[in-house]
């Protein structure tokens, strides 16, 4: 479904990515860890179309998207979450989440009301400013907004960064079920190593730009593993 072969990429001069091999199937949750300025944000940006690659290629189910700009991926089924959300502050939750829906054309009601009953906790606060939410709210409402165009590849940059507990353990709850209700497939960029655990099926490591091994899942857990391959300290 995503195919990513000998990916380059970085910013003027300076190389982040350097040969960046994924292959991910339909219907997969993959989590990818690392350090800080390892590159994983670089990746996303990467499939998104938001940075171009300067060696290797992006394919969306077969489908050469290297040089696509991030519009015209977004046609091909990507939706992309980044870190701090990026909502609309000055419009209502219900206009940011029309914004959801620019690709495919005017939403109706019964679409709202789909989208609501996975986004239950957005019901009451659809007249609200986007802005006078709180930083959990805010990031249920860009999770909804990115899901309003029923996308098949769902890239997330750290979704749980200052949220509270409760709210983290729902997004995990929605994460899941609709992976399993659309076939939905998600990369997710995470340190809170719970929540990585709870989501994917798969956990990549990233350093220097490259994926570098995998941790079974059953072992993020391990304080002493996780560190030996990424320094990432467990929340335990």
């Amino acid at each position: 479904m995503l195919n990513i072969q000998k990916l380059h990429a970085g910013y003027g001069s300076i190389p982040v990515l350097r040969g960046i091999d994924l292959h991910i199937t339909q219907g997969q949750a993959v989590g990818i860890l690392g350090h800080n300025g390892m590159g994983k944000t670089t990746m996303l940006r990467s499939i998104i179309g938001a940075l171009l690659p300067t060696q290797g290629s992006v394919h969306l189910n077969g489908k050469d998207v290297s040089r696509m700009q991030p519009n015209q991926r977004a046609k091909l089924g990507m939706a992309y979450v980044p870190q701090g959300r990026e909502i609309f502050p000055n419009l209502s939750v219900t206009d940011n989440l029309r914004m959801g829906w620019v690709k495919r054309g005017r939403a109706t009601t019964d679409d709202l009301d789909v989208l609501l009953n996975d986004f239950p906790r957005l019901k009451p606060l659809l007249d609200r400013m986007g802005g006078s939410l709180s930083g959990g709210e805010q990031q249920l409402l860009a999770l909804a907004r990115a899901l309003a165009g029923n996308p098949q590849l769902l890239l997330l940059d750290e979704p749980t960064e200052g949220i509270q507990p409760s709210i983290i353990e729902e997004i995990a709850e929605t994460l899941t079920a609709l992976r399993q209700q659309r076939s939905l497939t998600i990369v997710l960029v995470e340190q809170n190593l719970d929540f990585i655990a709870s989501v994917s099926e798969r956990v990549l490591v990233i350093k220097r730009g490259q994926i570098t091994g995998e941790i079974p899942r059953d072992q993020l857990n391990d304080v002493d593993t996780v560190s030996e391959y990424t320094g990432v300290s467990s929340s335990h």
